[in-house]
């Protein structure tokens, strides 16, 4: 079932432009007036014509940043692909509300604030502070049948887009996509495999520390959701329903709609950058918006960022989750739009511009 058979999802993506080139044009030369060596802040000085492009303005800016943490479970974990079930979600979930999770301990130190939502947990959680938008406890094995319904798959998709419609009204400038559910590397290796035309043996990773049988059983597990569900690899809804899971749906909603309302979206690890593919192959535009930060260990995410044409300035073996990736990237960002917005220029410190002799 194609996206086109859903109005409102397709008239949302129709209305996503794309970014500002003349935005971005500006910010460049903005940075070549910066009393510096020509491009010597690399990826940094990309990224920052990727955050003026999206806002629309030579100036981009982080003022206020938020993090959207995403927990679902995934019914393939009945196939042996995890160390750990949906009781670990549960646990990590209630830690994310209380502000005790890895992720909350990061984000404010880069000055961020996080937002939980339930959208698709095994267990329901009765914490402060936790959105719940599900439609079902955990999706279905997905190495059985399809792991969701097209409907289902778009309910995920509109809880992501409400709750970066939810930052744009608190005024939130910046923001990080994040997840936690136990399963989700396979169904996003699933997802990948799917849209890339890839085997999955060649890009299925350990997860959280499988063993060897453990990782056969995972590519096994994959290997029967193609086969059995047959995806469509020029349906991307297709795709992520048979494949994907909740959190997966959410995140994808995420970067459509940050690319709808202006705001960059930092993309984690594995997860997200399936996530993030999808929500490209629905809208192209909605690449525009997207904000690498890290290269994960997993094997997946190499080929996930190399198809949306992105290169990650954090090289660090990283592979946690729950946003921590992306998070790691603010500051980053922070100082590299001090530098891009201070006053050390060519102008101020009477030197002559450096020109590019390449």
């Amino acid at each position: 079932m194609r996206i086109d058979e859903f109005p409102e999802a397709a008239a949302y993506l129709a209305a996503i432009r794309r970014a500002d080139e003349g935005a971005r044009a500006q910010c460049l030369r903005r940075w070549d007036a910066v009393a510096k060596p020509l491009h010597s802040l690399g990826l940094l000085e990309t990224l920052a014509a990727r955050m003026a492009a999206v806002q629309r303005t030579p100036v981009p800016h982080a003022t206020k940043k938020r993090v959207l943490v995403f927990c679902a479970d995934n019914g393939v974990v009945a196939e042996g692909v995890s160390q750990s079930g949906c009781e670990v979600t549960a646990a990590v979930a209630r830690a994310l509300c209380e502000g005790t999770s890895n992720v909350n301990i990061m984000a404010r130190v880069a000055g961020a604030d996080v937002r939980v939502f339930d959208v698709g947990m095994a267990n329901p959680v009765s914490a402060p502070g936790l959105t719940v938008a599900s439609c079902a406890r955990g999706t279905d094995n997905l190495a059985r049948g399809p792991a969701m319904t097209p409907a289902q798959a778009l309910f995920g998709v509109r809880a992501g887009i409400r709750a970066v419609e939810e930052a744009v009204r608190d005024g939130c400038d910046l923001l990080v996509a994040g997840e936690m559910g136990i399963g989700n590397t396979t169904s996003s290796a699933a997802v990948l495999s799917a849209l890339l035309g890839v085997d999955p043996e060649t890009i299925t990773g350990r997860g959280s520390g499988l063993d060897d049988a453990g990782l056969r059983r995972k590519v096994a597990a994959i290997r029967a959701c193609l086969a059995i569900n047959k995806p469509n690899s020029a349906d991307a809804l297709d795709v992520l329903a048979k494949c994907g899971g909740y959190d997966i749906a959410a995140m994808a909603g995420v970067y459509l709609a940050g690319a709808a309302n202006g705001v960059p979206v930092v993309l984690d690890g594995l997860i997200s950058c399936a996530a993030a593919l999808l929500a490209v192959r629905l809208c192209p535009a909605a690449a525009d918006a997207l904000l690498p930060s890290h290269m994960s260990r997993e094997p997946a995410a190499r080929l996930a960022l190399e198809a949306l044409g992105l290169r990650a300035p954090i090289v660090a073996d990283l592979a946690l989750g729950e946003g921590t990736g992306g998070v790691a990237l603010l500051p980053l960002l922070d100082m590299a739009l001090a530098v891009l917005n201070g006053e050390h220029s060519f102008a101020s410190i009477g030197m002559e511009a450096y020109k590019d002799q390449t």
